[in-house]
């Protein structure tokens, strides 16, 4: 198994543009596991799979559901996933069954596996905690309500979507409620994981702290 570097925290606060800037600067891979969950989602959705399914209904669209990470992409019954699992009614639903232990027992050996023969760099809700709780070095990143929500904004603006700043609020507080309150492997800081407030850093201040605790 490589070294694996795991990164946990809240929507917007900059793990993914940082766990792959720090992929990049360290020649690790980087898995996304978000991507994952909203690639899960997406085929729920559009198998229309409600979010109050049973784990039986889930579990037999999932049986005949393929995913797969080559070289940090991530391919969805043989497709190259991109913005299509970007959207806020994905990460909506991302959100809700990640929460269910089907969706996660199918996605733990597919995460798990990444690093059997890489380096990787981690980021998602629960990876200090629950898919690599030896992992050689931990983060945890988190921001202010104002600064995630601001970041979500400017990022689905960018991609052309249609969005106030009130929206963005609201949707990272419903996501915070939802990954932090649910029974399964629930969003927390671990223990032995160092905890950055990025919300008046810069990215590369970020990077800066993070390259410093792990190769000092």
């Amino acid at each position: 198994m490589g070294k694996v570097i795991a990164i946990d925290g809240p929507s917007g606060s900059g793990k993914s543009t940082i766990s792959k800037k720090i992929a990049d600067r360290l020649g690790y891979t980087y898995l996304d596991t978000g991507a994952l969950y909203r690639s899960v989602a997406l085929k729920l959705r559009n198998s229309s799979v409600p979010e109050d399914a049973s784990d039986a209904e889930i579990a037999s669209i999932l049986k005949d559901t393929s995913v797969k990470v080559r070289d940090g992409d991530i391919y969805l019954d043989g497709a190259l996933v991109g913005d299509e699992i970007r959207t806020t009614e994905i990460g909506h639903y991302s959100s809700v069954f990640s929460a269910r232990k089907v969706v996660r027992d199918f996605l733990f050996d597919i995460q798990r596996s990444a690093s059997d023969d890489n380096d990787i760099v981690a980021e998602g809700r629960d990876m200090t905690t629950v898919v690599f709780p030896d992992a050689y070095r931990k983060f945890f990143l988190t921001a202010s309500d104002e600064e995630r929500a601001g970041r979500r904004f400017r990022q689905l603006k960018d991609k052309g979507m249609d969005i106030t700043v009130q929206q963005a609020m609201d949707d990272v507080k419903k996501r915070d409620e939802r990954d932090s309150n649910r029974d399964i492997a629930p969003l927390k800081k671990a223990e032995d994981a160092t905890m950055i407030d990025t919300s008046s850093m810069s990215i590369e201040q970020t990077i800066d702290i993070i390259l410093e605790h792990i190769t000092g």
